[in-house]
């Protein structure tokens, strides 16, 4: 969607009167939820950037956690300056920020729980863990390649969920102990098909193991970036099915998969159950699993 220029508001440190908005999908009414002055002033640990009071900054990505207790919200700014900004991802991308926050329904608390000076490192696509109390992402360590990693919502506990994968794509970390990612059409660093399709990878947290669940058409015919498709996998709340996109046809389309023979396998094959749980059971039991993983309880299976 374009917004015409002259209704866009410009915002430069700090603003009180825009950020993230609550609404009620059933009477259509919003309430600001939280401004972007009191998520710069009011986070956890500070976030460091010392020139953030000379940019503009504005609301990139906001997502409930599972159990709707928290919201993870995130932030990008550049210097301010004259005329066109829109494409400033593709043509200085050196000058932009980011940084994620968290916030609690319960008591309003805002936490950075990576900021700035870890997106430096190059990160991207950040979403929660199973636990609620976790995010995973992409983020480069050391400015070595991008791995899969994970820090608690307060910005502590910051360390790769695999050490034997290559981080890509946009990665969901399912109960059952997997990340489910895809990649990219242009991707140079991961092994790519010349077929115009990408792969759906499903890692193995414990052990690192890795398989392609299937291949994806995505090479569509227009030359602009805005327009690529990436499947960009997506679990639903039972944990069960995935929806992702695709190019078939000669139309971008969605998929939804049932993964449920997939998710009970692995849980049968790793914890050698002899009777038949139920989805939600195997749900359940995994979460356990999960927790003591993001407390550095268990590493492999």
């Amino acid at each position: 969607m374009a917004v015409p220029t002259k209704v866009m508001q410009r915002n430069i440190w700090p603003v009180k009167d825009e950020g993230f908005y609550l609404t009620n999908t059933s009477t259509g009414k919003s309430q600001l939820l939280a401004s972007i002055h009191d998520l710069l002033t009011k986070a956890d640990p500070p976030i460091q950037d010392e020139n953030i009071k000379d940019c503009e900054i504005y609301g990139f990505h906001c997502k409930f956690n599972p159990q709707n207790t928290r919201l993870m919200l995130s932030l990008r700014w550049y210097p301010k300056r004259e005329g066109k900004v829109r494409d400033l991802i593709w043509t200085n991308y050196s000058e932009l920020r980011f940084t994620w926050l968290t916030m609690s329904f319960k008591d309003g608390n805002i936490h950075c729980a990576l900021g700035p000076e870890q997106f430096l490192k190059r990160g991207h696509h950040a979403t929660w863990f199973p636990d609620g109390n976790h995010i995973s992402l992409n983020l480069k360590f050391d400015n070595k390649q991008m791995a899969f990693a994970m820090v608690r919502y307060d910005g502590s506990k910051l360390r790769k969920i695999v050490y034997d994968a290559r981080g890509l794509g946009h990665p969901t970390v399912h109960p059952c102990g997997h990340i489910l990612t895809d990649t990219y059409l242009t991707s140079w660093d991961y092994s790519q098909s010349e077929d115009g399709t990408v792969p759906l990878r499903w890692i193995d947290i414990y052990n690192g193991k890795e398989k392609v669940l299937l291949r994806i058409p995505v090479n569509q015919p227009y030359n602009d970036a805005a327009l690529r498709i990436d499947p960009h996998p997506a679990w639903d709340r039972s944990w069960r099915y995935i929806t992702f996109n695709g190019y078939v046809n000669q139309s971008r389309r969605v998929f939804i998969a049932d993964m449920k023979t997939l998710i009970t396998r692995r849980i049968l094959d790793s914890k050698k159950i002899n009777a038949k749980p139920t989805l939600k059971q195997i749900i359940q039991r995994n979460m356990g699993l999960i927790k003591a993983f993001t407390q550095n309880k268990i590493s492999k299976l």
